[in-house]
């Protein structure tokens, strides 16, 4: 089935291997050295620092090894093993709790699951913690952020705690749009801060872990541990820098099309657009059919008029319900809001 329209970030679209080369060719010209001081990544590497305000970034091939290295450093330094974060944390949902296994280090899930941790929810963790981890936006819960204020008293309460100050940044580019304040003033509630190169910043892989020299010179020797010190990772780079050319500056314009999109989806009534309206370019819309029904849907909805909503759906309590993501790119820029209500309501009708 060919996809030639597609609200899905990642969908085959903007990812085929043609569009990614031009995409690297664009940021290179015949002097442009493969490694070294003016290669890539080391060119990514400022670039990042100096979004956020960091002395230095590192990089590595995947936001899974960033983030574990980042936690193990913290509870090395402390003589800590648990960290907290709220329970749909990226590193225990989405990671096969890589920190367990390989570091050693426990999760204490903070609040409930359903909604925003809150300073009552941190304190409620009764264990010295390495450190305290914010996901921004909250993926799992509808790319929720807490706001500004709330944010400030919970990193101030657990650093009075001794915890060190953790930033699941991985759509830090799209939380940037709601709270309208620099990355570096962001950054700087942080004593690390991880990013994401291929989600908003639609680049082929990689991301980079920011903070201090001296935790950059930690980090650097457990990427090399871990298998993670790619010699030649300036294709990785090259379409991580070419995100931050051309996609950052359109994140704003892609928060105002996803506030467009839940608006007329909810106008329409036949689903559910939540947070209502979105916070960033990440929302989820929630349907009533279960699951199997919804993706056998998309798959006919696809063969008949090329259109592509999601790659996948989330189960819910109730079996008859289930929800998708949606985070708004570029390929969404093509989709009028009306369409994409449009569409759903034949999802549902091939559904049913």
């Amino acid at each position: 089935m060919t996809v030639r329209r597609s609200l899905f970030l990642h969908s085959e679209l903007r990812r085929r291997p043609d569009d990614l080369l031009r995409s690297m060719l664009a940021q290179v010209d015949p002097a442009t050295p493969p490694n070294g001081p003016d290669g890539p990544v080391a060119v990514l590497e400022r670039r990042v620092a100096s979004l956020l305000g960091t002395e230095e970034a590192l990089f590595f091939p995947t936001g899974t090894m960033a983030q574990q290295v980042a936690v193990r450093i913290h509870a090395d330094r402390r003589g800590r093993r648990a960290f907290a974060a709220h329970p749909q944390c990226h590193l225990e949902v989405w990671e096969q709790q890589g920190y367990a296994v390989v570091h050693g280090l426990r999760f204490q899930p903070a609040g409930d699951r359903h909604r925003l941790m809150t300073v009552a929810d941190l304190a409620a963790v009764a264990e010295p913690l390495a450190a305290a981890i914010w996901e921004l936006p909250q993926r799992d819960i509808g790319g929720l952020l807490p706001e500004w204020d709330d944010l400030v008293a919970q990193t101030e309460a657990m650093r009075e705690r001794g915890a060190a100050i953790h930033l699941d940044g991985a759509r830090l580019w799209e939380a940037q749009t709601y709270y309208a304040r620099q990355f570096a003033e962001i950054a700087a509630l942080f004593d690390s801060a991880y990013v994401s190169f291929y989600k908003g910043l639609q680049g082929v892989g990689g991301a980079a872990l920011a903070g201090d020299t001296a935790l950059v010179a930690e980090a650097r020797v457990w990427r090399r541990r871990l298998g993670g010190d790619v010699y030649d990772a300036w294709p990785l780079a090259l379409t991580a820098l070419h995100g931050l050319d051309t996609l950052l500056p359109r994140m704003p314009a892609h928060r105002e099309h996803a506030v467009a999109i839940a608006a007329a989806i909810n106008a329409d009534g036949v689903a559910r657009a939540f947070p209502d309206p979105p916070q960033t370019p990440l929302f989820h819309v929630h349907l009533p059919v279960g699951p199997d029904a919804a993706m056998r849907a998309a798959d006919a909805l696809l063969a008949a008029d090329g259109v592509e909503l999601f790659g996948r759906v989330r189960s819910a309590p109730d079996p008859d319900r289930c929800s998708f993501e949606v985070s708004v790119g570029e390929n969404a820029m093509d989709l009028a809001p009306d369409e994409v209500a449009t569409f759903i309501r034949e999802l549902l009708r091939h559904a049913t």
